[in-house]
């Protein structure tokens, strides 16, 4: 096992692997940018270092920043968290060539599922259903082509990356031509790769993932399945788990597929398989997401696995230790994204300092977030302030705990999307299991603000 871990990230993901580094008994650094320096995680590390200005490209993103900061504070590997350099392949070939480990899937492997449409034909391969798309777009006039191939609606998706950035629903020729250069363009800045790829739309679609570790030695097991239907711009803010919309052997099925699939393709580390399952139930596998997922808390709660230890463990050459058989899940689990924006204005991003904070309590209730009374939320990075996960034995139950640990949950200072998350609760859509990823888009915010209000 490692000595000491660099963390390598901010915000709320940075506390949750320092909390799993003290339980492990690891020493930990975090790293923060200068816009940072009051962080929670900083605050509370035992060694904290600056790695470079607020600019995400000059401070987290600067991999020669990161690196010299574990060489100094003689740290042994790095954990990237999510986003920034968690999926760089690059970053993670020089980690080792510095003698380092990157906690997460080796150079080789985040080097293979590195391109989306890439992976998309290489677990199609190994048996899981795609939805119709096309190769690498070579110009606007190649896009035109492969759409009307394909057909129309489309989504036009950068290879790389995530998070919706840089995708965009195309239902005619003319919304092709005017998105194209805007994709490219967000791509390229977002990710530093502008090669875009289309992919069919499937219209009332549900969003749902499964959780997968793969230990070096071939053993593999899956968490289950995660619900992420519930989104604004192709972003999610709800998760939930199990999802309501499987039935116990379609579960089986799904999770059973996805993990022979990626053991097959030689994945190793945690990683997320994503689907987009149809109005007939038919699952489509998208991407892959090699690191851990913003969401993992819940899964957490049901199965009762620290999924940052298991990610630190597999990094450090260890064997899973555990078989599909030891793996139950009990009960329901919803998590709430706690955003810094205003639902009223088209979700417009909010910043400034947090005058008041109370997390809310009570069986089955976690907050994960870096924020505290005093706290300057800066306006340089991703507005997640914090998720508030609800566990209960059943849906309805968890449901009814989410919405009493919202009304206790206090953010003043600032405008944040928590009232939007308690009208949604008491959306009939939501409450009857059957919310798609095109509602909030397709219906607005306004009437989930209007209730929330009320």
């Amino acid at each position: 096992m490692f000595s000491k871990i660099l963390i390598a990230n901010r915000g709320e993901i940075a506390l949750r692997v320092l909390r799993a580094c003290r339980t492990l008994g690891i020493g930990a650094v975090v790293a923060y940018s200068e816009a940072d320096r009051d962080s929670l995680a900083a605050q509370l590390a035992d060694e904290a270092i600056c790695i470079g200005p607020a600019d995400a490209r000059r401070s987290y993103l600067s991999a020669p920043a990161v690196i010299s900061a574990a060489v100094v504070t003689g740290c042994d590997a790095i954990h990237p968290g999510y986003g920034f350099l968690s999926e760089d392949a690059g970053f993670a070939d020089v980690v080792r060539a510095h003698g380092l480990t990157f906690i997460g899937p080796p150079a080789e492997v985040l080097e293979r599922f590195a391109s989306k449409e890439a992976t998309r034909r290489l677990l199609e391969a190994h048996g899981l259903r795609t939805i119709p798309g096309s190769g690498m777009l070579r110009d606007e006039e190649h896009a035109l082509e492969e759409a009307a191939r394909i057909g129309y609606p489309v989504l036009i998706k950068p290879s790389a990356g995530g998070g919706g950035k840089g995708m965009r629903l195309i239902r005619t020729p003319h919304e092709l031509e005017t998105s194209f250069k805007v994709s490219r363009s967000e791509a390229k800045a977002g990710f530093g790769d502008d090669s875009l790829y289309l992919e069919k739309y499937l219209e009332d679609n549900r969003h749902l993932e499964v959780q997968v570790a793969v230990d070096r030695f071939g053993h593999a097991i899956h968490m289950g399945e995660r619900d992420c239907s519930v989104q604004r711009r192709h972003q999610k803010i709800i998760e939930e788990t199990p999802s309501p919309a499987l039935t116990d052997a379609a579960r089986q099925e799904l999770c059973a597929r996805a993990v022979r699939a990626v053991v097959e393709a030689g994945y190793e580390n945690l990683g997320t398989l994503e689907f987009l399952v149809d109005a007939k139930g038919d699952a489509y596998f998208i991407e892959i997401n090699c690191r851990i997922q913003v969401e993992h808390p819940i899964t957490e709660m049901c199965t009762g696995i620290d999924m940052v230890a298991m990610q630190i463990a597999i990094a450090a050459g260890e064997p899973l230790g555990i078989t599909q058989a030891d793996v139950v899940s009990e009960g329901h689990a919803i998590e709430f994204r706690i955003l810094a924006e205003d639902p009223g204005k088209d979700f417009r991003p909010q910043s400034g300092q947090i005058l008041g904070y109370l997390a809310p309590g009570g069986p089955g209730v976690r907050m994960d977030t870096h924020i505290y009374a005093g706290y300057e939320v800066p306006s340089y990075y991703d507005s997640l302030l914090g998720k508030l996960s609800v566990w209960a034995p059943d849906r309805s139950q968890a449901i009814a705990r989410g919405d009493a640990a919202l009304r206790e949950l206090l953010v003043d200072g600032i405008t944040t999307n928590i009232d939007l998350h308690r009208a949604i609760l008491a959306n009939e859509v939501f409450i009857d299991g059957k919310v798609t990823t095109n509602l909030l888009d397709r219906v607005g915010s306004a009437p989930f603000v209007a209730a929330g209000n009320r």
